[in-house]
């Protein structure tokens, strides 16, 4: 008999998530015939930077506010890593691809990111889908009509006030966090 998911150890849903996440794109049907022509552009490979740790005086601003954190490249980096331990990355991904997205100028850039946006991170069961109501999934879907800078604003601020919420008071409790303070 049975007895559902709820019968299973955390660790086995968690790495479930995981396995999902990884394999989700090759689960989804392409809309349309082009899609399998024109594949999404391949990502240049960029020399990662350096990151300058943060003295203990400059991590403790962070807790003044999420922004504080997402505003430092050490902070962003070191909160991304804490969510990946939460199985939550997907809300900081999708934050950093609205604001690329948002600095984006070329109206071609800017489409082929708001379709890979909003397949990856709005729609249902898309690989790295976010957690946002009906009705943000819904004005973000018009939005896509007549894209500008805009288009994710709605749902980037549910999802960071998500992360504010939940998050980042754990992230401040953190190991990874407590450590910058000291050293």
């Amino acid at each position: 008999m049975c007895k559902g998911l709820g019968a299973l150890p955390q660790t086995c849903l968690e790495r479930a998530k995981e396995i999902k996440s990884k394999l989700g794109v090759f689960l989804q049907k392409p809309e349309n015939a082009i899609d399998l022509i024109i594949p999404y552009p391949e990502k240049t490979e960029k020399k990662p930077e350096k990151l300058q740790k943060p003295t203990p005086g400059e991590a403790a601003n962070w807790r003044e506010s999420l922004d504080n954190v997402l505003t430092n490249n050490y902070g962003l980096s070191t909160f991304r890593s804490f969510l990946k331990s939460e199985f939550s990355e997907e809300n900081i991904e999708f934050w950093v691809a609205c604001e690329d997205f948002k600095k984006t100028k070329n109206p071609v850039k800017m489409a082929t990111k708001a379709k890979k946006i909003y397949e990856d991170f709005i729609q249902a069961e898309g690989p790295r889908e976010v957690n946002i109501d009906h009705f943000t999934k819904d004005v973000t879907l018009r939005n896509l009509v007549d894209l500008s800078p805009a288009t994710f604003d709605l749902a980037q601020k549910r999802i960071f006030a998500l992360m504010e919420k939940d998050s980042f008071g754990r992230f401040l409790r953190s190991e990874q966090y407590q450590d910058l303070l000291v050293n």
